[in-house]
């Protein structure tokens, strides 16, 4: 695998709220003269959205599906000074520091099951991914996903690696497969599944697994009251995600049965 390299950018200009992100991610624009969404530390779900966001970013980006690129984003205390919005300056205020940043994909359409095309095998990846990571919010009703150029781009992996959410419990989840995947929006056109099994079983290994964990930011990994350290939640992603991958015959037959 190839080293990942994520680039840092500092945020110049907000430009707009999406609102029909439950987050209220929005549009920015950065110091390298490019648009961005950008998603919130301050959100809903805090610092382990991006962590979702991020792992699951660049497992998708690692098994050859399209991902627009990740940057860390730094924001700083000026933006929460001048917005007038309330809600927006509370959001801004509480996001001041290293935020998660997806490429702005001008011109892309949400992917509709009804009208839009993907091929068997990048469907079959999308659902494999999703099982491995927990990933519970690829419906129909939240596809979660993106027709740019003709082609399918994911975004959005925050809803993923719930078991985050409450570390006490968090081995618990080590031998769950996902039934969830039942309600995948991909899972009807899912026909390659073992084409694509085999794909990922040459791509993902421990050590791509390490890398990308090794490129979370610590102060993500860092909250008050939460049952681990820092150190300890790079070891629980590692070892959720080894568990996944030994188990991935077994959620792969799981889509089929559901399919």
């Amino acid at each position: 695998m190839n080293k990942i390299d994520i680039r840092t950018v500092n945020v110049t200009q907000y430009l707009q709220p999406l609102r029909e992100g439950g987050s209220l991610p929005a549009i920015v624009k950065a110091d390298d003269g490019f648009l961005y969404v950008l998603k919130f530390r301050g959100a809903g779900q805090g610092k382990k959205a991006l962590i979702s966001e991020f792992i699951g970013g660049e497992l998708a980006r690692a098994i050859g599906l399209n991902v627009p690129e990740l940057v860390f984003m730094n924001l700083d205390d000026s933006f929460s000074k001048t917005e007038p919005d309330e809600e927006i300056q509370d959001l801004l205020k509480f996001s001041v520091g290293l935020n998660l940043g997806l490429h702005f994909l001008s011109s892309s359409i949400t992917y509709d099951p009804l009208v839009s095309d993907v091929d068997s095998l990048t469907a079959s990846k999308v659902v494999i991914l999703d099982s491995l990571i927990s990933n519970i919010d690829r419906t129909a009703k939240n596809t979660n996903l993106l027709n740019w150029n003709k082609e399918l781009w994911v975004i959005d992996n925050g809803a993923s690696l719930y078991f985050h959410h409450h570390w006490e419990t968090w081995e618990n989840h080590l031998s769950r497969t996902f039934p969830l995947i039942k309600d995948h929006v991909l899972l009807p056109k899912a026909t390659s599944l073992q084409e694509a099994l085999s794909e990922i079983k040459k791509i993902i290994n421990t050590d791509v697994i390490k890398e990308i964990v090794a490129n979370i930011p610590e102060d993500w990994l860092e909250s008050e009251g939460d049952f681990l350290n820092a150190d300890e939640m790079r070891a629980a992603y590692i070892s959720f995600l080894n568990a996944k991958l030994s188990m991935i015959d077994t959620l792969v037959k799981e889509a089929e049965d559901a399919r």
